[in-house]
């Protein structure tokens, strides 16, 4: 059976969470070439009681395991050594006023003592309820910002390309949000970045939930070899008549951009025991940080990226490509939380992943100018032989959770 983006043909589950080997790691994704959206996929090997484990399920153990008194001493540590004393700035929290940044930017300001510059790679279109959170997280929360908004006619050129050539339509926000900490760091010489969760809680190696990530993740060494929207960076800018200069945002820092600065770049949920719930609750006590009004569609969740009008389309994308959607990683985290049982989580999954985000789908559409019915054509072709069948003129999971 043939399979694209060098998924594993075979697909099993994790037997403790909900997700299957189908899920791509977040490698850096300006590395993606249409024929290889990714080539190393979620690990799932046997535990020592012979049952299949995913990467972020070990994680989850090690986390259980760890000594928290200890890791915040770790963080003293390191925050003791940059602090300014002069209340300068001296960490950088990127973020867009969703919960993980109000959390990570009010705990380093207010409780250890920090002088965060909150910056923001905005969303391509905002929902009401999520610029509102993005202001409260300034203006409640007391941080300054910088909020970097890209040229928005190369943005939706990029963004249409990115669905027609990947079917990814967050790919431009992906790589903005990525890149903004470390070019903002360079920028004002500032020593830390600052995230939330690492990626291997959700789907990286094990290897990287780590306290500090190596700087060549940031670093462009080639930009010749780059794939931006499923285009070569040189084909993009010749074809559009768009110019590097426009697309550098996307892109890692050169060594001409970094200069002399060393910044460390490191990841909050490593030193503090990281719960999104918990993170849910001290952004609404703290910015009175609002979930949607209603269900997000795809899932049964109200507050985990919800800034997007696109985010709803980017998780049915995925569940197109990789039978993955939505509520298998809002489940996934919770049944590893104990909030709910994997066979919850099944019956969640089965329930919801795949749903069609009908609120906001017209709007975006119209924003990219892409006809509905040549968008559902498009997404026909994006589905892996070995992933979907269709029986009575219906698609259908081949391997759906179990």
């Amino acid at each position: 059976m043939k399979s694209f983006y060098n998924l594993p043909k075979e697909i099993y589950f994790c037997e403790k969470c909900v997700l299957s080997n189908q899920v791509p790691s977040s490698i850096p994704e300006f590395l993606h070439k249409p024929s290889r959206e990714g080539s190393k996929y979620l690990e799932i090997n046997r535990d020592k009681n012979g049952r299949r484990t995913c990467a972020p399920c070990k994680v989850h153990e090690m986390k259980n395991k760890t000594d928290w008194d200890k890791r915040e001493k770790e963080l003293l540590k390191l925050l003791d050594k940059y602090r300014s004393k002069k209340g300068e700035y001296d960490c950088v929290v990127p973020g867009s006023g969703g919960k993980d940044s109000v959390y990570a930017a009010h705990l380093l300001k207010y409780k250890y003592g920090m002088h965060p510059l909150t910056v923001t790679w905005p969303p391509i279109l905002y929902t009401d309820y999520g610029y509102q959170n993005f202001k409260n997280w300034i203006e409640i929360g007391g941080f300054d910002n910088i909020s970097l908004k890209p040229n928005g006619k190369v943005q939706k050129i990029l963004t249409k390309l990115s669905i027609e050539n990947l079917l990814h339509p967050f790919q431009t926000f992906i790589l903005g949000q990525k890149n903004i900490g470390a070019r903002m760091a360079a920028k004002f010489k500032i020593p830390l970045v600052f995230y939330g969760e690492s990626d291997a809680e959700y789907n990286n190696p094990i290897s990287e939930f780590s306290a500090i990530r190596d700087q060549k993740y940031w670093l462009n060494s080639n930009k010749n070899k780059f794939y931006l929207s499923g285009l070569p960076i040189k084909k993009l800018m010749n074809n559009y008549n768009i110019s590097f200069k426009d697309l550098q945002n996307y892109l890692p820092l050169d060594k001409k951009e970094l200069g002399n600065t060393k910044i460390k770049y490191c990841y909050l949920g490593y030193f503090i025991k990281w719960t999104p719930q918990e993170a849910y609750y001290y952004s609404v006590e703290n910015t009175n940080f609002k979930a949607r009004p209603f269900r997000t569609e795809g899932t049964y969740s109200k507050y985990n990226s919800i800034d997007d009008k696109i985010d709803d389309l980017h998780y049915f994308t995925s569940y197109i490509k990789f039978g993955i959607g939505r509520a298998s990683y809002d489940a996934s985290q919770e049944i590893r939380n104990k909030h709910i049982t994997r066979d919850e989580g099944v019956k969640l999954v089965s329930k919801f992943d795949g749903e069609i985000p009908i609120r906001y789908i017209d709007e975006v559409l119209d924003y990219l100018d892409i006809k509905k019915a040549s968008f559902f054509k498009l997404v026909d072709k994006f589905r892996s032989p070995h992933i979907w069948k269709k029986t009575k003129n219906k698609w259908k999971l081949r391997n759906p959770v179990y």
